[in-house]
C-alpha cells in the first residue's frame, strides 16, 4: 500500500491562489486595484464623504484619480444610484474640492 503524500507543516497540497480584487470608477467605468482609485462613503447618518483610508464604515463608491470621472458620476447622478438615496449639489462641490485637494497633495 503506497504512503500518502506529505507535505511540510502549514502548507496546503494545492498552493492557494489570490487575486487582488479590482473596484470600479463609477464615473469612466475603468477598473483598477484600490490603490488607483479614490473612495467616496456614505456611512449609517447618511453624510458622504471622500475616505482617504479606504476604511471608513459604510457604503462605498469608486472614483478615479481625475476630476472629470466625478463630473461624469454627478452629470449621470451615479452617487445617488450607488448609495441608493439623494445627494445635494453642496455635497457634490465639497466632494470636487477635496478631489483637487487630494490631486495637488500628489
Amino acid at each position: 500500500m503506497p504512503m500518502p503524500r506529505q507535505r511540510p507543516k502549514g502548507q496546503s497540497l494545492m498552493a492557494a491562489q489570490t487575486t487582488k480584487r479590482q473596484r470600479t470608477c463609477i464615473g469612466c467605468g475603468a477598473t483598477l486595484g484600490k490603490g488607483a482609485l479614490h473612495r467616496i462613503v456614505r456611512n449609517g447618518e447618511g453624510l458622504v464623504s471622500f475616505d482617504p483610508t479606504g476604511r471608513l464604515a459604510g457604503r462605498g463608491a469608486y472614483v478615479c484619480r481625475q476630476g472629470a470621472c466625478l463630473a461624469q458620476a454627478r452629470k449621470a447622478r451615479r452617487l445617488e444610484k450607488a448609495f441608493s438615496a439623494q445627494i445635494a449639489p453642496e455635497i457634490y462641490d465639497a466632494l470636487e474640492v477635496s478631489l483637487s485637494e487630494l490631486e495637488t497633495r500628489a
